[in-house]
């Protein structure tokens, strides 16, 4: 059985219960949400889920089924594809299950065994079980000693070892624009821009230039892949909305070989605050890959102050004009860059 938010999931009943009560899921979603709750954080794929919950000998609509049965799922869990808190959607690749999920035992009470009275036992014994129980309080404190000391490295080894996968190297993928305007691609690329620059102060930390992030723009390569390609152990990706005077981005920390998920979070702010809201994306990824700022005097980092929204947008506007010229779109993409950065100073 395992517990995540209000729920509680059996998997021996095929039972799903919220604040106690149980809900109705028919057993194709419950399959899904169990394969999910068996890999928390890890992509599943939906070739995987064909070959689990479709047999080879059924003859139905995968893809519909599919899409119908995660459907259910998540008007049953109070979730949504546009807002996930469970059930995350990766486009053509599968789902992966992003709520924080624990175990709980259900095991059986042990039964005690009344042992001897110790009066019974033999004088030898006795004295074998006082100099047994001396020597192992004895190994105990000296293990807490080399462990407080840090003996040897002691403590840092175990430590790593019991943690989440070290990120040594990042790569930014190009935060995918969600707005209904497709012309809003400048804006979430001036983000991943944004994005890219902060997390280049973090001193320990290598991050993958924005040329090279740029080329796997709506690739559909796995990010195994593109880890392997790019050689980094982190993978940040994510998405930016904006709609009217207001953004919303949200962001995922990867472990790129076992695309592992390790964090994710959305932020939400005013455009004006928009580069205060990107600098707390970063911060947020600096703490999760647990490294130190280059300065290591992270609280006197300047924060970024309200922006004019109309010099951010010719900036940016800009910004994506200059970038374009750099790939070789022609003098046209300079001049549009020199008009756009004029009405930023003129804002």
């Amino acid at each position: 059985m395992v517990h995540f938010d209000a729920f509680e999931v059996d998997f021996r009943k095929g039972e799903v219960r919220k604040c106690g009560f149980r809900i109705r899921l028919q057993a194709q979603p419950f399959h899904i949400l169990q394969v999910l709750l068996e890999h928390p954080g890890e992509l599943v794929s939906r070739e995987e889920l064909h070959r689990q919950i479709w047999p080879a000998d059924t003859f139905v609509d995968f893809e519909k089924g599919l899409n119908n049965a995660i459907r259910k799922l998540r008007d049953a869990l109070g979730d949504s594809a546009e807002q996930s808190r469970f059930i995350e959607t990766q486009a053509r690749r599968g789902y992966r299950f992003i709520g924080l999920v624990t175990e709980i035992n259900t095991a059986e009470p042990t039964q005690v065994v009344n042992l001897p009275d110790e009066r019974e036992a033999p004088a030898h014994s006795r004295l074998f079980n006082g100099d047994l129980a001396k020597g192992a309080v004895l190994f105990l404190g000296l293990v807490a000693i080399l462990f407080g000391l840090d003996v040897g490295g002691l403590r840092q080894r175990l430590l790593v070892k019991a943690s989440s996968p070290v990120i040594h190297s990042l790569a930014v993928l190009p935060l995918v624009n969600l707005s209904n305007d497709s012309n809003q691609e400048y804006f979430s690329d001036g983000m991943t821009d944004a994005l890219i620059t902060d997390l280049a102060q973090v001193g320990s930390l290598k991050v993958i230039s924005r040329t090279s992030s740029m080329q796997y723009k709506q690739t559909k390569k796995s990010l195994p892949e593109i880890a392997r390609e790019l050689s980094v152990d982190g993978i940040v990706e994510g998405t930016v909305q904006r709609s009217g005077d207001h953004v919303r981005i949200t962001a995922q920390l990867i472990h790129g070989p076992s695309d592992k998920h390790l964090w994710a979070n959305s932020y939400e702010r005013e455009v004006s605050d928009v580069f205060m809201l990107e600098r707390e994306v970063a911060g947020d990824i600096a703490r999760q890959v647990q490294a130190r700022l280059a300065t290591d005097k992270r609280s006197q980092l300047v924060q970024p102050r309200p922006v004019n929204p109309a010099a951010l947008e010719a900036y940016l506007q800009g910004n994506s004009h200059m970038h374009k010229f750099s790939r070789g779109f022609g003098d046209e993409e300079l001049k549009r860059a020199n008009v756009y950065f004029k009405q930023t100073i003129d804002a």
